[in-house]
């Protein structure tokens, strides 16, 4: 753009000393240079501030490495590169069996638990049976201490001698006691297998709990062999082949994944060159793959974050003249192009020229317009031609 400005005004002076016949001295030439420094550095100056442009848009796009959630070896590879995948479609396949074997463990150490949920339910029956016949027991026992002692008093109330002796009734007695201290134990046995029988998580026996939740991971490690596509889109760069060893640990991506449907148009301002930009300014834009294409276009959002004001946790202190935040860097402005570009060929990472209108200094922006088509022009021509 700077260029064209400079062309432009280089090419009418020609032209004026040409049509005018005005000499060519020291005098005329410094007078033409100092009038286009100033001239050109006003306009320069007035379009950037009231009718940014930028030179460095581009279309960004989201790549995400494929890591797997598992490791093993590679057993298939179906995908083909850069060919469209739908979200599910399966990128590659690991070995399955030491997964499948752990499942099927976990499956029968499942079944036993359940079994021993079974049996613990037979042992609670058991017991209370147990505290049953133990009552039982014990009632007869105390029926028969006291029918020893009824009978023993009245006997003795009648002036008749003791039909039993004193040994025989603290035998009975003992016989109740010792009854009473199985019912006893009984009881603690019964209360014991109910705990063991109805201890339960959310409903479910602990050990039956905890064994499922080791199936659940089991089965979800053995579906995790499967590595599926996440969205919509493609894989570029697949150089994984059967036999190779896929492991989540370390970090090594072994494809790399691009979402068709995540792309932005963004394009790079100086600072003070946003200052009037309101989300919904009219725009156009210039892909340098699209020569001579003026494509319309708004302001969807302006970006209000830089990459050299961004702060991560590290173990240093924050450097101002670190190389990444000693230039002042740019903003960046989100563009939403309002008309089709699907009967061209624009890849991800395309660049492209865009000029903003703001509602100011109309005639500047009628100036920014021309000159995007000539640049638009130019590259038309030296490119195609």
């Amino acid at each position: 753009m700077d260029l064209l400005l400079i062309l432009t005004y280089a090419a009418i002076c020609w032209t004026i000393f040409k049509i005018f016949r005005i000499p060519v001295n020291q005098w005329t030439l410094a007078t033409a240079v100092l009038g286009g420094i100033f001239l050109i550095s006003a306009l320069l100056l007035l379009m950037s501030y009231n009718h940014p442009y930028s030179g460095d848009g581009r279309i960004y796009f989201t790549s995400a490495p494929v890591i797997p959630v598992v490791g093993g070896q590679v057993v298939e590879v179906p995908v083909t590169p850069n060919a469209p995948l739908k979200k599910g479609d399966i990128l590659f396949r690991i070995d399955p069996r030491p997964y499948q074997f752990s499942v099927d463990q976990k499956k029968a150490a499942l079944a036993e638990a359940e079994q021993s949920v079974l049996q613990l339910k037979a042992a609670m029956d058991a017991a209370n049976a147990a505290v049953t016949g133990a009552e039982a027991s014990r009632d007869r026992s105390l029926q028969a201490f006291e029918k020893f002692q009824q009978s023993n008093e009245n006997a003795k109330s009648s002036g008749r001698g003791a039909v039993f002796s004193e040994l025989e009734v603290e035998n009975r007695r003992g016989i109740y006691l010792t009854s009473e201290a199985t019912v006893d134990t009984a009881r603690a046995q019964a209360v014991q297998a109910k705990l063991a029988y109805e201890s339960e998580i959310n409903g479910t026996n602990p050990t039956v709990a905890r064994l499922q939740a080791e199936l659940n991971n089991a089965q979800y490690e053995l579906d995790q062999t499967v590595v599926r596509a996440p969205s919509d889109g493609y894989v570029t760069q697949v150089f994984l082949r059967p036999g190779m060893m896929a492991n989540p640990l370390p970090l090594r991506p072994v494809m790399v994944f691009i979402d068709s449907q995540d792309r932005m148009l963004a394009a790079a301002f100086i600072q003070n060159s946003l200052q009037r930009v309101r989300v919904g300014d009219e725009a156009e834009v210039s892909f340098k793959a699209v020569p001579g294409k003026i494509f319309k276009a708004r302001v969807g959002e302006v970006i209000d974050v830089m990459a050299q004001g961004q702060l991560q946790p590290s173990g240093a202190l924050i450097d101002p003249q670190s190389p990444e935040r000693v230039s002042p860097g740019q903003t960046l402005a989100r563009i939403e192009l309002l008309e089709s570009t699907e009967d061209y060929q624009l890849p991800g990472g395309v660049v492209a020229d865009v000029a903003v209108y703001t509602h100011h200094w109309h005639h500047v922006a009628v100036l920014r317009k021309v000159l995007l088509r000539m640049s638009s022009w130019m590259n038309y021509v030296f490119l195609e031609h």
